[in-house]
């Protein structure tokens, strides 16, 4: 018998215990604490500058937690080791959610660094001459989002029958000025300014090089699912916190602050 009823106990100790780690990620509504995850750069930045001071406001005691790689953020938010992130787009998002098994949600699009066209040789796109050499992303998603840049800028033409996240080189029906693409890895492309013609540089990488956006000789016009969100667990998306984040960023002081700040973040249609 007495071993029947340690038994019993030691079952009832995990399931306590259990359920105890099952509610670890699911904020009370009058919890102020926040922790707020953000790969370092602009985005930690972001949320130091623009953010967190709104929500000490608000009577948070706020913690931000910096990741040096994009898989730790989600991994974290969806332990609960922090609360809510700001580092990833809703493609990024999505795709990472439905691989992992996760229920993530985004909150909202917030203003993003775009991938810019830079140069040392041209000062305007006009002023490309033919056989002109341009360094790409390797990656499929970055080399989509350059080549749907050089289609605004009329530098080329693409098969219209292709999903626009999945356009390639081998997608282009028309190159007039006969643009030589060499892609490359995404974190050489700043250094390639120097030796080639034009360099497409996706624009976390742009600021880490110390690159001024507005240097660029073109911007890409982001569309909003490759722009940034704050994203949280599902079960958390209608908390009072997330709420006073999103009442923040929505804010005409927060986007005084990009203005100001962020000079060449591409703003999200909700802004415009």
């Amino acid at each position: 018998m007495k071993k029947i009823i340690l038994a019993l106990l030691t079952l009832a100790v995990v399931a306590v215990l259990g359920a105890c780690g099952d509610a670890k990620t699911e904020k009370a509504d009058d919890d102020k604490t926040l922790t707020f995850g953000a790969t370092a750069g602009p985005y930690s930045d972001m949320l130091k500058e623009a953010i967190v001071p709104e929500l000490e406001k608000k009577g948070y005691k706020v913690k931000v937690t910096e990741f040096s790689d994009y898989i730790q953020p989600n991994n974290a938010l969806n332990s609960g080791e922090v609360d809510a992130n700001l580092f990833q787009h809703t493609i990024y998002l999505e795709n990472f959610e439905k691989e992992n098994k996760m229920d993530l949600s985004a909150l909202i699009i917030v203003p993003t660094v775009p991938l810019g066209l830079f140069s040392n040789k041209f000062a305007s796109v006009e002023e490309i001459t033919d056989g002109a050499q341009i360094t790409i992303p390797n990656d499929p998603v970055n080399a989509a989002r350059t080549l749907g840049v050089l289609v605004d800028q009329g530098l080329i033409e693409v098969d219209e029958s292709v999903e626009a996240l999945k356009i390639s080189e081998k997608d282009i029906t028309s190159n007039p000025k006969n643009l030589k693409v060499l892609p490359l890895e995404a974190g050489q492309l700043p250094r390639s300014i120097e030796s080639t013609d034009i360099a497409a540089v996706p624009g976390n990488f742009a600021l880490a090089a110390k690159l001024d956006l507005l240097d660029a000789i073109a911007l890409e016009n982001t569309s909003d699912q490759f722009r940034n969100v704050v994203a949280v667990k599902t079960e958390n998306k209608d908390k009072q916190f997330a709420k006073d984040i999103i009442e923040i960023i929505e804010a005409p002081a927060f986007e005084k602050i990009i203005d100001d700040k962020f000079k060449g973040f591409g703003k999200p249609e909700w802004m415009k």
